[in-house]
């Protein structure tokens, strides 16, 4: 473990708003979309979810790092965040299956983090001013120098990010021996996805986020899984054509927030980029078929218009955010396809929407 002199850091935000605190992870300087995420535990997930990429977590729990870093707790093969901040970072941790310090995990990752920041004043910011790029630096340079390579970054809107997280080349998860397979569309998948749908007796052939559509139908599947991912889901016009076909396959299909907004534009819905963004593991959502609540983990910044939904004939709104009526899940009239903006798999995060995975492996035995 590594105990390192404090540093002094610096964040600087688009609009000009500076915070000063003590450099974390490793130092040098990072630029990203700012975001916050409010869950309570789960920071070695969050930081290796490849929906992050490309983009600054504030950590709203007092504590990082206080429970150290574990293999079994990454959700890719490498931290996908582009920079941390956070209240209090703990270089010493004290679980016992933990393996080693967040610190330690950050460096050698080359993530450039800041602590001692005033995390809910941060917050507060983000919220009322919305989201915004920012620069993290503990690198001996000026404010005023920050504040003009930062005007360079371009905004979130318009990038297309999911090229720079998916895998290059397909690859099997599961038991080849499975009754069901299923095609998956890596837009940047979780680990824990492939794992829940998996565990229920699947095997899954995962494919780079720019196959044809027929690559995917000539492996003969039961259904087809959209993937999580970062960035524009409107300006993945290649995917989008890909994802139609997919649809009018006559497969079951089931989507994950941008695999969701991929299906919500091949059916002429649009997509909308967010204030700030829904992150956390405490999401309210109510299911407007059974009328229950559930908790859910969210990550995305851009949503589906719930307008275009609700005046469109062949899609049905099954699931709305209770905190702004966003639209949170939809499913294709008379068709075998649904998917939800949220994480049913859950990690981090209450297990509420897992039944979700039950409803899709149902329907690929239906299609057997």
């Amino acid at each position: 473990m590594k105990y390192l002199p404090k540093k002094k850091a610096v964040l600087v935000l688009e609009d000009g708003t500076v915070y000063h605190g003590i450099s974390a992870g490793k130092r040098g300087t990072t630029f990203g979309e700012i975001c916050f995420n409010t869950g309570m535990t789960g920071y070695q997930e969050i930081f290796t979810d490849p929906s992050y990429f490309g983009q600054i977590a504030v950590m709203t729990n007092a504590h990082i790092g206080n429970y150290g870093v574990t293999e079994g707790e990454v959700e890719s093969d490498t931290v996908k965040i582009a920079g941390m901040v956070c209240k209090n970072f703990s270089t010493m941790y004290s679980r016992p299956s933990s393996t080693g310090s967040l610190q330690d995990y950050l460096d050698n990752e080359g993530v450039v983090s800041i602590g001692n920041i005033d995390t809910r004043a941060l917050v507060r910011h983000i919220r009322s001013k919305g989201a915004m790029n920012a620069v993290i630096s503990s690198d001996d340079v000026s404010v005023e120098d920050l504040k003009e390579k930062l005007s360079n970054i371009p905004s979130m809107a318009g990038l297309e990010l999911a090229s720079k997280v998916s895998t290059k080349e397909p690859f099997y998860y599961g038991d080849e021996n499975a009754p069901v397979k299923v095609s998956v569309l890596d837009l940047g998948i979780k680990k824990n996805i492939l794992k829940c749908i998996g565990d229920r007796g699947v095997y899954l052939k995962v494919f780079p986020h720019n196959t044809p559509a027929k690559d995917l139908l000539d492996w003969n599947p039961n259904g087809i899984f959209l993937s999580n991912g970062p960035g524009d889901p409107s300006v993945m016009k290649g995917v989008q054509k890909e994802v139609k076909t997919l649809l009018d396959a006559g497969l079951p299909v089931f989507g994950i927030c941008l695999g969701h907004q991929m299906i919500a534009i091949a059916n002429d819905l649009g997509t909308s980029k967010m204030h700030n963004g829904h992150r956390g593991i405490n999401h309210p959502v109510k299911n407007l078929s059974t009328g229950k609540g559930e908790i859910t983990s969210q990550n995305h910044g851009f949503v589906v218009n719930i307008e275009d939904a609700e005046k469109n004939p062949n899609i049905e709104v099954t699931h709305v955010h209770l905190n702004d009526k966003t639209l949170a899940g939809l499913k294709v009239k008379n068709k075998d396809i649904f998917s939800v903006q949220y994480h049913p798999e859950s990690s981090p995060g209450p297990h509420d929407s897992r039944y979700l995975f039950d409803e899709f492996v149902e329907l690929l035995n239906n299609k057997k």
